[in-house]
């Protein structure tokens, strides 16, 4: 059995694209799995498409690398993922060859080897009437440019609010006194 994040990560890198939201959904499962590698090398590939497809090669060229080196220490968990894992790196070495010689983004898919898996994710699909496969909508400028366009108002108040419990100095142990 497959975690549900997962099955949403693998239906959103495989259907609508929506990287940005591979990320959300994968960083906060990575936390509360104890933070292995296996899902560090889904999530910054997820970040790395998403830059790539903006135009943001230095940063996807950074992150595809990343990933790499962290494959070859994960390659373990990424089979129990279902996923083939010397697939995988082919997939890295190649986009990052990519992203070198200047070619566009084009989307790609995850090589699953795992049937139950992949059946999984194609009934998710279908639950949300959504294609699997489908190439990315580069027009979207909600899905390309989503970490600019999104509503961050709960972030930016709870920065704030930190920012004046800092000031004021609650939640915060008192200094020591002087010696």
């Amino acid at each position: 059995m497959y975690p549900k994040a997962y099955i949403e990560y693998l239906v959103h890198f495989h259907s609508d694209r929506d990287y940005f939201e591979c990320h959300e959904i994968l960083e906060e499962h990575w936390k509360q799995d104890g933070r292995n590698k296996g899902w560090l090398v889904l999530i910054q590939m997820a970040v790395a498409f998403y830059h790539y497809r903006r135009g943001n090669t230095s940063g996807a060229l950074r992150l595809i690398r990343r990933a790499r080196a962290l494959l070859d220490e994960a390659q373990e968990m990424i089979r129990r993922l279902g996923l083939d894992d010397e697939a995988l790196a082919r997939l890295l070495d190649e986009t990052a060859g990519r992203i070198t010689r200047g070619e566009p983004y084009e989307s790609v898919e995850l090589p699953i080897r795992d049937r139950s898996l992949y059946e999984q994710c194609q009934a998710a699909c279908a639950r949300r009437q959504l294609v699997w496969g489908q190439a990315s909508d580069l027009a979207n400028l909600d899905l390309v440019d989503k970490h600019r366009r999104r509503d961050r108002s709960d972030v930016i108040a709870a920065r704030e609010q930190k920012k004046r419990a800092k000031a004021e100095g609650v939640g915060f142990p008192p200094p020591p006194p002087p010696a």
